[in-house]
């Protein structure tokens, strides 16, 4: 396995590795890094002849300093954990100034309105953060393939748009959600939850369940205002959002067609620790 800690040492490499015919993978991360983003590696190396691994903090995606602040920093376990996978992983970890040089700035970006919902409501400027990193990825690595998670799945479209404005030549590869035994979405903040916010964060994805079951039968409107109920006073989570939106626009539903594809979004606050997942509905 190697590690980069440049971006011109990676350019390097991806020439050698281009001019030899090798297929190339990249998952891109903020490292803390769990099964589920072990499961998008595996998926990368099933497919791929190397995979490349970002692991970055990428200030410009945070709309909160204090979350940039706590967000966890395990470089050193990450790379022992990718170590033990496979011989075909390549690390980039880049510092800050190696990727933004003097100008820590995002971007602007216009991802056709899918970057004002949900999120970008709650997140301003998170996606010109998210564009900006994963762009320059995208430039340096050369990937044919690129994987991302589900769970960030407004997220996963917004990239998918950003390959089809700028005509990157990458296939966009969404993976399934990883969930723990108890039904959380895996993700690097839970190891921020205090042992009775652990206890209740998989009330979420339980609400998730029956709302789906719900939208069977059920308006939206119904079913989101079931849904805020059983926040109400909740002892250890807050409700930030629920909404269900079509999965190509991301727009909200107000009335349901036979002939769309449906997602139920949430993002609800556990203490100071800020959790998001989504469910298919139809």
């Amino acid at each position: 396995m190697k590690v980069f800690k440049r971006k011109n040492a990676v350019a390097k490499e991806i020439k050698a590795l281009k001019a030899a015919n090798k297929t190339i993978g990249l998952v891109p991360t903020m490292g803390a890094l769990h099964e589920g983003h072990l499961s998008l590696v595996e998926n990368g190396l099933a497919n791929n002849d190397v995979v490349f691994i970002s692991i970055f903090v990428n200030p410009t995606q945070f709309n909160n300093k204090s979350d940039l602040t706590k967000y966890p920093r395990t470089l050193q376990k990450d790379i022992d954990l990718l170590s033990d996978a496979s011989n075909n992983i390549y690390v980039f970890a880049p510092s800050v100034e190696d990727v933004y040089d003097k100008n820590v700035n995002a971007i602007k970006f216009d991802f056709d309105g899918l970057e004002n919902e949900m999120e970008g409501e709650f997140r301003e400027g998170h996606f010109d953060g998210v564009g900006t990193i994963v762009k320059q990825l995208l430039e340096i690595v050369q990937p044919d393939n690129a994987y991302f998670g589900e769970k960030d799945f407004q997220q996963l479209q917004i990239i998918r748009k950003l390959v089809d404005k700028f005509h990157i030549p990458v296939n966009i590869v969404g993976c399934k959600i990883h969930r723990e035994p108890s039904g959380l979405a895996m993700s690097s903040r839970n190891m921020r939850l205090s042992p009775d916010h652990m206890l209740a964060a998989p009330f979420i994805y339980k609400t998730l369940l029956s709302a789906k079951k719900k939208f069977g039968t059920k308006s939206a409107n119904k079913v989101t205002e079931w849904v805020k109920k059983q926040f109400n006073g909740h002892k250890f989570l807050k409700l930030e959002y629920f909404k269900i939106a079509d999965v190509k626009t991301l727009r909200e539903v107000k009335r349901k067609s036979n002939k769309k594809k449906y997602r139920a979004f949430i993002a609800v606050y556990a203490d100071e620790v800020r959790l998001i997942d989504n469910i298919a509905l139809n």
